[in-house]
């Protein structure tokens, strides 16, 4: 139930999503190489990476298991169908008209954004982005010879909220090509409203620079928020959005591919011939029966794995404002990612990490991955079942209460640990 699909609120009182499954090895949270690299623990709880531990809808399963047991994989080609189920979705859930004959199809919405950096600037360029925001973004941006410019988002009254003046000043002095929004923005959950989308289209367009819309999460909307693409609104016709990707809203980050949308007719034939070039543009018949069967057949999953992730939302912020008034939540409008901040523990970066990667043994995303300054925050992935939230905050409030332990590391003392 997003801000775009009102169906009423109700209550499941037993859910698919309550299920625990068994979490592989393999998967990338849980592989012990990764756990004991990141965290030096392996005995964690992990919802540090933007995945799901629900099983995908039954019309996707059903998609695939035709693909395997027809025992062919000739050449296949679908991506018009693909794109015509995109279209027909977005104009379903998000009353956006696209023109099927406007996407590109690369191997992954990261992929997508590298080639975009490429064509749309030169090494040396700026490429602003808002901090803090989705860590790849830094690395795609860097990897490509230009250089990040932050437009720092500013907190008023309890809520993130672009900084207009702190942009319009650096797109006037700095050599700024590309801004690379992220919309639902990851780590901090906002939606970006009309009007605020508005006022940023019409600052690029005054310095001739071009959006790219990262709108991976854009299905991911909770009550009282509402989605707007960025070529939705009005002089966006040269700017991008990297849509259509079903990978966070159904569970197919292993298997899914990324689509751009270009309105532009010039910039459409220019990116759509480098990626043809460097055959990027060539998917599996697997990634595109499930993204048809997604988009075609898996609103109801949708709908209902929304009304369970707004419910455990709720729960969050019941449970933190009642039981752990030492953390700060920023409630999501969008995204099943939440953005919390422990400054109020007044304790060091260190004595944090041990505190909650050691004592509460959760593996949470740093939030100095999101911008170097954030060490005192976190990001949780809460795509899980909601008894596996809670245990999770249980065990937090439990290692918050014992309080920090200052041992954890020779040599330090308490005055180092914790600044009180």
């Amino acid at each position: 139930m997003s801000g775009n699909n009102k169906k009423q609120f109700k209550e499941i009182k037993m859910s698919q999503f309550d299920t625990i499954h068994t979490v592989e090895n393999n998967f990338a949270k849980s592989n012990p190489n990764y756990l004991k690299g990141m965290f030096g623990a392996t005995d964690v709880m992990p919802l540090w990476i933007a995945d799901m531990d629900f099983e995908i809808a039954k019309p996707i399963q059903e998609a695939l298991q035709k693909l395997v047991t027809r025992n062919m994989y000739a050449y296949e080609f679908n991506t018009e169908t693909v794109f015509k189920a995109i279209s027909d979705w977005n104009l379903k859930r998000h009353q956006l008209k696209l023109n099927p004959k406007s996407f590109v199809q690369v191997s992954g919405v990261l992929t997508g954004i590298g080639v975009l950096i490429r064509e749309l600037s030169e090494k040396g360029d700026g490429i602003m982005i808002q901090t803090p925001v989705y860590h790849q973004f830094f690395k795609v941006i860097e990897s490509a010879g230009r250089k990040v410019i932050h437009n720092k988002l500013k907190v008023i009254d309890g809520q993130y909220q672009m900084d207009f003046e702190d942009m319009e000043r650096k797109l006037k002095t700095q050599n700024i090509k590309t801004i690379l929004l992220c919309n639902p923005h990851n780590p901090i959950g906002r939606v970006w409203t009309k009007e605020e989308l508005q006022k940023l289209v019409h600052l690029a367009n005054k310095y001739e620079v071009t959006i790219i819309s990262d709108e991976i999460h854009s299905d991911i909307v909770y009550s009282g928020a509402h989605f707007n693409s960025i070529v939705s609104l009005d002089s966006s016709e040269n700017h991008i959005a990297v849509i259509g990707s079903p990978a966070k809203t159904f569970g197919m980050q292993s298997i899914s591919n990324g689509y751009l949308y270009i309105p532009n007719e010039n910039t459409f034939k220019q990116v759509k011939n480098t990626i043809g070039s460097l055959y990027l543009d060539h998917g599996s018949i697997h990634s595109a029966n499930a993204t048809i069967a997604a988009y075609t057949k898996g609103e109801e999953w949708l709908d209902d794995l929304l009304i369970y992730l707004e419910k455990t939302m709720n729960w969050m912020e019941g449970f933190v404002q009642n039981e752990l008034p030492e953390i700060t939540i920023y409630k999501p409008e969008g995204t099943y990612q939440v953005w919390l901040d422990f400054s109020k523990l007044n304790i060091s970066d260190a004595a944090l990490k041990h505190l909650v990667v050691n004592q509460a043994k959760l593996a949470l995303t740093p939030g100095d991955w999101f911008e170097s300054s954030h060490t005192q925050f976190m990001r949780m992935n809460v795509a899980s079942p909601l008894s596996k939230i809670q245990q999770a905050f249980h065990q937090l409030k439990k290692a918050i209460n014992q309080g920090v332990d200052c041992s954890f590391s020779e040599g330090t003392s308490t005055t180092d640990c914790c600044s009180c």
